[in-house]
């Protein structure tokens, strides 16, 4: 009789196991269908107003304009920075690029600027289950600063937390003009070597400074060095002849490596950083989309981009996915309408306002440097809206990191989860913007903008950078367009923003 009593206890011991097992295991697939998949979007030198959610009547846009009116639509969305390498930093680390030295415009064979021990946003959403990947362009360096293209390369995006990649090792304007998958060239043929300088030409490669009749686009300053697929670059470069990319294709390669990753992933939670390459320099729409819109290549490869970003939704929406992905759209910097190449994008520009009401763009100090498009997309999930709160790309770790279960740490990151969501209005206080080292304050409705040195405007560009003898104080509600200095007839708001920013700077 004990011994049957014991086996009966023994009996409900293990039933009551299982039971745990089996309860666990639901608990881990309720909470995994629970985890969202999360899209990041990120255009290069998109501008405030280029797309009709923001103003724009120039240029359709209407997939762009379909995640606005169907989530949040930020009007106080920033980057950190108003030029790409240190924007980007800021975005995939949650810390100020302004702390790191390093963190400038990188060449092509530029080392890892992301140290392999620092935390990052894809880091941390694989602690929480997710498949992740980059598509497109990547800018923040690779290797050790001695990079050997003909074999893997063992520092990259796979090493800071992206299961898979499949980039462009800098911008499109810069050499080596090649696919990067998992720290391999694509297509690289061992026999026709890869090699890369940032010095000085390779003997017998021809260039556009020297070799114009050879261009089939004109460079307008700066872009004159090898020339690959008839477009001169930034840099030489020679070898490597099978696996130079084709410009005119790079939208749907990087759209079909997008669409090929939410299909094998499909199954578990994925963070995509899908890093689109326009409207930066060299702008070569793909033949279909030339003539799409009135404003020439700039605003041919912006309707390119947008009918991409339709196809990657609708491979969502046919996988059944639309209503557990969180669609986050943004640009890396403001605008800039000339940039190295002759491509009537000034001649053809009419009334179309990139910048829409802000001042500056790209490389500035002003508003349009910083201030982007900023969306929060989630179907179901998120009530269209539009919110005045002011956020920032840095600000997406800790978020995100909320959303997913785990911490963000050591980082400048904060937790605006609520807001993103469209739960709450209260955005950031306050925020330190960048651009080529040089930094101002925006808090509240104000921006305090220090002296720098330099010039007003680069004359390259046509852009204002914001540098100036004297302090800038701007009242952003009462004067967007940042054209009433306010410093001298606002002296203790001066020396209030003034304190501010310098406990900011000098905060660990």
């Amino acid at each position: 009789m004990k011994n049957k009593k014991l086996n009966l206890v023994h009996l409900l011991g293990i039933a009551c196991v299982l039971m745990a097992i089996c309860s666990c295991k639901s608990v881990e697939k309720t909470r995994g269908q629970r985890l969202p998949n999360i899209i990041i979007i990120n255009m290069d030198d998109l501008g405030y107003g280029d797309i009709g959610a923001y103003g724009s009547t120039t240029i359709s846009t209407p997939n762009m304009d379909r995640l606005a009116h169907g989530g949040i639509r930020f009007t106080n969305g920033y980057a950190t920075s108003s030029t790409c390498t240190p924007s980007r930093y800021g975005l995939l680390t949650g810390v100020y690029p302004w702390r790191n030295s390093d963190a400038k415009i990188l060449a092509g064979n530029a080392a890892l600027l992301i140290d392999s021990s620092q935390q990052t946003l894809p880091k941390m959403l694989q602690n929480a289950g997710y498949q992740t990947g980059i598509i497109g362009k990547w800018h923040l360096g690779l290797g050790d600063g001695d990079v050997e293209w003909n074999k893997t390369i063992r520092l990259g995006p796979n090493q800071v937390g992206f299961k898979e990649s499949f980039i462009m090792a800098a911008t499109q304007d810069r050499v080596p003009t090649v696919y990067i998958k998992n720290g391999d060239v694509v297509g690289l043929d061992k026999n026709d070597p890869i090699e890369v300088n940032y010095k000085q030409n390779y003997e017998g490669q021809p260039t556009g400074l020297k070799n114009p009749e050879l261009l089939k686009m004109k460079w307008f300053h700066g872009h004159n060095q090898s020339i690959i697929n008839g477009i001169s670059r930034i840099g030489f470069m020679r070898g490597g002849e099978k696996a130079r990319w084709v410009d005119e294709d790079m939208s749907d390669i990087f759209l079909t490596q997008a669409q090929s990753f939410v299909l094998a992933h499909k199954s578990s939670p994925f963070f995509l950083y899908y890093a689109m390459q326009q409207p930066h320099v060299p702008r070569t729409p793909h033949p279909r989309y030339i003539g799409k819109t009135t404003m020439g290549p700039r605003g041919d490869v912006i309707a390119e981009a947008d009918d991409a970003i339709g196809a990657l939704i609708k491979t969502l929406e046919d996988e059944d996915l639309l209503e557990n992905t969180l669609i986050i759209f943004t640009s890396d910097n403001g605008p800039v309408v000339n940039d190295g190449y002759s491509d009537e994008s000034v001649e053809r520009l009419g009334n179309h306002r990139p910048s829409g009401p802000l001042r500056g763009g790209k490389y500035s100090l002003y508003e349009a440097g910083f201030r982007v498009p900023f969306i929060c997309y989630w179907k179901g999930k998120i009530d269209p809206k539009v919110s005045d709160a002011i956020v920032c790309q840095i600000d997406l770790l800790a978020s995100l990191a909320r959303l997913t279960g785990q911490n963000a740490e050591n980082t400048d990151s904060q937790d605006f989860l609520k807001t993103f969501m469209g739960k709450h209005d209260q955005g950031r206080d306050e925020l330190i913007l960048e651009a080529t080292s040089r930094t101002i304050l925006r808090a509240g409705d104000w921006v305090m903008i220090p002296p720098y040195p330099g010039l007003a405007v680069n004359k390259n560009v046509n852009i204002e950078l914001g540098n100036s003898t004297v302090y800038q104080l701007y009242n952003l509600k009462k004067d967007l367009g940042e054209q009433h200095n306010l410093a001298e007839l606002e002296p203790k708001k001066l020396n209030e923003m003034k304190a501010r920013y310098e406990k900011l700077r000098n905060a660990p």
